[in-house]
C-alpha cells in the first residue's frame, strides 16, 4: 500500500527557503507538490503581452504580478497573472492571500484541462472572486464568476467584445488585446 505525504504551506515554504526546490518548476496544490509544464514560447509571449497591457491599464489601481506565488489554505500555486491590491509593499513578508486578489489569469496552451479543472476548483474554493483562462489554441477567453458552494456558477466564453472585472466595473478590457497574436 502506498501513502502520499501531504505537505503544508509552511512545509513547502521551508523547502523553498532551504533551496530544496531551486531546480524545480513546481507548485503546491492541495498539499501535493506538482511539477509545472515547461513554458513554451507562445505561452510566454501571450502571458508577457497580457501583463504589459494590464500593468498599463491598471496603473495606480492594482499591482500586476507575473508568475509569482499566491498563498491559499493548503496550496501555493503560481498563476500566470495575478491582479492584486496595492501597495506592493504589502507583500514584503508574504505572498498575496485570497483577500488580496482581485482576479487571476492562467494562460493555457498545453495546460487547458488543468487550468479549467484543477486550478478553477482550487481558486473557487479559496474564494477568488474571478478567474480568467486564456485559451491560446482556441483563441478565446473564459471568464469564471459568481462563486456558489465552492465553485464558479457562471462561465462566459469570449473572442471579441470587452470584459469588465468585478472589482473594477469601470475598467473595460478588450478581449482581443489578450488574444491577439502576431501574424
Amino acid at each position: 500500500m502506498r501513502t502520499l505525504t501531504q505537505w503544508s504551506v509552511s512545509d513547502y515554504q521551508n523547502m523553498r527557503a532551504a533551496g530544496l526546490l531551486d531546480h524545480h518548476r513546481c507548485e503546491l496544490i492541495n498539499g501535493e507538490i506538482w511539477d509545472m509544464s515547461p513554458e513554451g514560447e507562445l505561452h510566454r509571449f501571450v502571458n508577457h503581452r497580457g501583463v504589459k497591457y494590464l500593468r498599463n491599464l491598471m496603473r495606480g489601481q492594482a499591482e500586476i504580478f507575473e508568475a509569482h506565488l499566491i498563498t491559499l489554505a493548503s496550496s501555493e500555486p503560481q498563476p500566470d497573472i495575478a491582479i492584486v491590491c496595492l501597495p506592493d509593499t504589502r507583500y514584503l513578508a508574504h505572498h498575496p492571500y485570497p483577500e488580496d486578489i482581485y482576479w487571476l489569469v492562467e494562460v493555457a496552451d498545453t495546460t487547458l484541462t488543468y487550468d479549467l479543472e484543477t486550478k478553477r476548483q482550487l481558486y473557487a474554493q479559496a474564494g477568488i472572486r474571478e478567474y480568467w483562462v486564456i485559451d491560446v489554441t482556441g483563441r478565446k477567453l473564459m471568464v469564471f464568476k459568481d462563486l456558489k458552494q465552492g465553485d464558479f456558477a457562471t462561465c462566459q466564453t469570449l473572442q471579441t467584445d470587452t470584459i469588465k472585472p468585478i472589482a473594477f466595473p469601470d475598467v473595460e478590457v478588450p478581449v482581443r488585446q489578450l488574444l491577439e497574436l502576431p501574424e
